[in-house]
């Protein structure tokens, strides 16, 4: 197949080579870039990555890879390491299945606790959904985690955007969009209660009284309400956190709104200087809407990095990849994204077909509407939008374009950092550590050492104070 070029910076959302010079190069700020490394075994920020003859596929469920990278991310001073997840095997059929790296990865909460032995800084952080969880056992996984890791841990709140994540816990659909908010909403009020289940010295472990923990701080919550009753109090005591860091990403109108009552570092998939400027002055005004202080909610867009010596060598990379990527993947990331329909009989250079609008499936509506938008737009054949999804965050350049975009967008108040997938594993992390990182440590943008022993002090995130006793057990 015919690779997609690379495009400008400015052009969306189809693959990058970054060339724009930041306005103010030598300006310092009182805002810090931070940055997270989303990792999915051998690569994760393009769908073909694992069949680069670099990449290392092995290193899915290979703990001493995953180790390896784990350090040399925090060599890098990386806020966040994170392992996105859903409750299914995502890309059924088996035709387009058995062509990804999707089916073999760790449980997310299991490799990073393991991950935590080995690394002393970098912040661990995974996906688990309010869909298909129960609140008490979420909350009483992330603390553990956080007191594993001594302060490190951050929970990826999600509404389960994978219709087959239902069958996998055995309902015959999947919920529907605003159910699934609402959901979301009490869920997360229900695993902040239960992390407050005691004072921070409740626990007093004195032996010669006999009193392992001081019951006026105990703080037992009991909630009854539409989708959950659960009783606590948890059986850990308060994470080192108060509250393991709450990342979560929505772009819909519901999934922002969500994001500004609840997330504090938001992930989101922006193609355009204009567009991500648009959603991150969108969130912040949300977010003081709500009483928070906009500062604390961190915003990170998706970032696809390909470092090369030069900007023609960045092309031909970035077109390698582009043709390793299968026709049937291709028709499946194209379905994926936009619903319910069936491409095996369209020719991938031809036009997307029209789609009724009860076939659009029950998955997030923002990122559906602006596939159909694109193809709409510019009359895109099936396999080029494939590639513009495949690549859509990508930007390819020398270390300085890639480190003049990532500038740029975080002086205009497009970001505060940047949630960064690399195309294969381990070599472009290890490019961007080597070679970007250094340069935007010269320009003031990144720390050159971690400033505090929580996930929460390196990202400037205050300590949640205790919460009101509000979810009580009546007659306590």
């Amino acid at each position: 197949m015919t690779a997609q070029p690379a495009q400008t910076a400015t052009t969306a959302p189809t693959a990058q080579t970054a060339t724009t010079a930041p306005t103010a190069t030598t300006a310092r700020t009182a805002r810090r870039l931070t940055l997270g490394a989303l990792v999915h075994g051998s690569g994760g920020g393009h769908i073909a990555g694992w069949r680069h003859p670099d990449a290392r596929p092995e290193g899915q469920l290979d703990f001493p890879f995953h180790a390896d990278l784990a350090r040399t991310l925090e060599r890098g001073r990386f806020d966040a390491l994170f392992v996105a997840d859903a409750d299914a095997v995502r890309g059924h059929p088996l035709d387009s299945l058995s062509r990804t790296a999707r089916a073999g990865r760790f449980e997310p909460l299991t490799l990073l606790a393991a991950l935590a032995l080995v690394t002393e800084h970098i912040g661990l952080a995974a996906t688990a959904t309010t869909t298909y969880h129960h609140p008490f056992h979420i909350a009483r996984k992330f603390a553990s985690l956080d007191h594993i890791s001594s302060g490190r841990a951050g929970w990826n709140v999600t509404a389960s955007v994978a219709p087959p994540e239902a069958a996998g816990s055995a309902r015959d659909s999947h919920l529907e969009h605003e159910l699934r908010y609402r959901r979301a909403d009490e869920f997360v009020r229900v695993v902040k209660a239960l992390w407050d289940s005691f004072d921070d010295d409740a626990p007093v472990r004195d032996k010669a009284t006999g009193r392992y923990y001081d019951p006026a701080g105990l703080r037992t919550p009991h909630h009854e309400g539409e989708h959950f009753t659960v009783r606590g109090p948890l059986n850990i005591s308060r994470p080192p956190q108060g509250h393991p860091v709450v990342f979560q990403a929505g772009s819909s109108q519901t999934g922002r709104e969500f994001a500004a009552r609840h997330g504090e570092v938001l992930f989101t998939t922006q193609y355009e200087l204009g567009a991500a400027q648009e959603f991150y002055a969108d969130i912040k005004a949300r977010a003081a809407g709500h009483g928070r202080d906009p500062a604390h909610v961190l915003v990170w867009p998706g970032l696809t990095p390909l470092v090369a010596a030069t900007e023609s060598d960045a092309r031909r990379r970035l077109s390698e990849l582009q043709d390793l990527i299968h026709d049937d993947v291709a028709r499946r990331i194209v379905q994926e994204g936009i619903g319910d329909l069936d491409l095996s009989e369209h020719p991938l250079d031809g036009p997307l077909p029209e789609i009724a609008e009860g076939n659009r499936g029950n998955r997030g509506n923002s990122r559906r509407e602006l596939l159909l938008k694109l193809a709409h737009d510019d009359g895109s054949t099936i396999r080029r939008l494939a590639g513009r999804i495949a690549a859509s965050t990508t930007v390819a350049g020398t270390p300085e374009q890639i480190a003049d975009h990532i500038e740029t967008w975080f002086r205009e108040r497009a970001a505060d950092g940047f949630n960064i997938a690399f195309p294969y594993l381990p070599g472009p992390a290890e490019d961007f550590v080597d070679h970007v990182v250094p340069l935007l440590q010269r320009r003031g943008l990144l720390r050159t050492d971690y400033e505090g022993t929580s996930l929460r002090e390196n990202l400037g995130l205050p300590r949640p104070a205790l919460g009101a006793r509000h979810l009580q057990e009546s007659g306590r």
